[in-house]
């Protein structure tokens, strides 16, 4: 008898991570300052390219979580 199809769900504790991305970037006191400057530029600017390779970060390792492995 042929095994029957599963159906793909997406409801690994794993995605919850994906929030992160999205909720540090509203919390305005972490950037609400002038100060540190990094090569002239202020917090806000430089900040902004820490939240991206924070999204980038966690999308990766949620993506290598929850990918679906293959049977030998």
């Amino acid at each position: 008898m042929a095994e029957p199809e599963r159906r793909r769900t997406d409801r690994s504790p794993w995605n919850w991570l994906l929030l992160v991305p999205i909720v540090v970037p509203l919390l305005t006191f972490l950037y609400n300052h002038d100060e540190p400057r990094l090569a002239g530029f202020p917090l806000f600017y430089w900040l902004q390219f820490a939240f991206i390779l924070l999204g980038v970060t966690t999308t990766t390792i949620v993506y290598q979580m929850t990918k679906r492995r293959s049977r030998p």
